[in-house]
């Protein structure tokens, strides 16, 4: 599918991508998110059944399988 940023050339294609959401407050970093990416400009799609699952994914309770540093830039 061409890209839908004007004067963008590119197509998008299919990909995983580090996905980052502030949620209630803390910094949430979601690994391996299939998105549709623009090869040229980087422009990211989520498909609407994956946005539901990442808003079911940050409404449990369950403990992440990792955390990260976070670093706050002054």
């Amino acid at each position: 599918m061409k890209c839908s940023i004007e004067g963008c050339p590119g197509e998008y294609e299919e990909r995983k991508i580090v996905h980052t959401v502030c949620h209630q407050g803390q910094v949430v970093v979601i690994d391996r998110v299939p998105a549709e990416v623009c090869s040229v400009c980087g422009d990211v799609l989520l498909k609407p059944e994956t946005v539901r699952r990442i808003e079911t994914l940050l409404r449990t309770t369950t403990r992440p399988t990792s955390t990260v540093p976070l670093y706050e830039y002054a």
